[in-house]
């Protein structure tokens, strides 16, 4: 069967391809990005119930 090693080959590029995009999604999960401003941090502890509203708008008057 002369085109097996063919089937191998283009079996083997599919499993590294997969294993690259399995460790480039966990490192993003573990680093996010770093361009977040400081209102979109704020935001996201009011929606994650870190802060209260009266301290969200305190903090935003701040920010702005």
């Amino acid at each position: 069967m002369p085109w097996g090693w063919i089937l191998g080959l283009i079996i083997l590029i599919a499993i590294i391809l997969l294993f690259a995009r399995t460790l480039n999604q966990q490192n993003q999960a573990v680093n996010p990005p770093a361009h977040r401003s400081a209102l979109d941090i704020l935001k996201e502890r009011y929606a994650k119930g870190e802060i209260g509203k009266e301290e969200f708008e305190e903090k935003k008057k701040d920010i702005l």
